[in-house]
């Protein structure tokens, strides 16, 4: 008996470190007001009377032109996608308290769907395997993996380029 509970002491450790790691406070609610592009979203959030923009943790869509910058192929498609999704609809935000580019990182669900999750199962975005943990990160890319195989969305493409890469070789020359 002993044995056992020092055995699921590190897997209870894992646990709570996750807990606390992925959320930094209890779950919000809000509308959509806008979608700025396939991974970002403001929302009018209930309980703090204000404006919150949220980028979507775990996923990278393809980016937008900017400034003299072209963007890349299915942004604008992306950003459809996810207008369609939540925009002007209520949704449940969870931060992970991380920041980016004065954006929260936001897990969002509506009506007990995974948002970002769905963006990567319908082919508008990638895994962001460098910033995902688990429980996320086995199902984010298996729903890219499928997506990819099934050529959904920018996997229409036989090797679209991810937005890192493509920020790496054309914006930061």
């Amino acid at each position: 008996m002993i044995k056992s509970a020092f055995l699921s002491a590190p897997l209870l450790s894992m646990l709570l470190f996750f807990a606390v790691s992925c959320s930094s406070q209890e779950p919000l609610q809000g509308e959509v007001i806008r979608v700025t592009d396939g991974d970002t979203v403001i929302i009018e959030v209930d309980k703090l009377k204000k404006k919150m923009t949220c980028r979507l943790y775990g996923i990278d869509s393809p980016e937008n032109p900017r400034k003299n910058r072209k963007g890349q192929p299915y942004s604008s498609k992306a950003g459809q996608e996810l207008k369609r999704l939540v925009h002007g609809q209520d949704v449940e935000i969870v931060t992970t308290g991380e920041k980016t580019h004065g954006r929260d990182v936001c897990i969002i669900t509506k009506e007990g769907m995974d948002v970002n999750l769905e963006m990567v199962k319908r082919g508008y975005a990638w895994a962001y395997r460098k910033h995902l943990k688990s429980p996320y990160a086995s199902e984010y890319i298996s729903a890219e993996n499928k997506a990819r195989s099934q050529g959904l969305g920018l996997w229409q493409d036989s090797n679209p380029l991810p937005p890192w890469e493509f920020k790496r070789r054309h914006w930061n020359k």
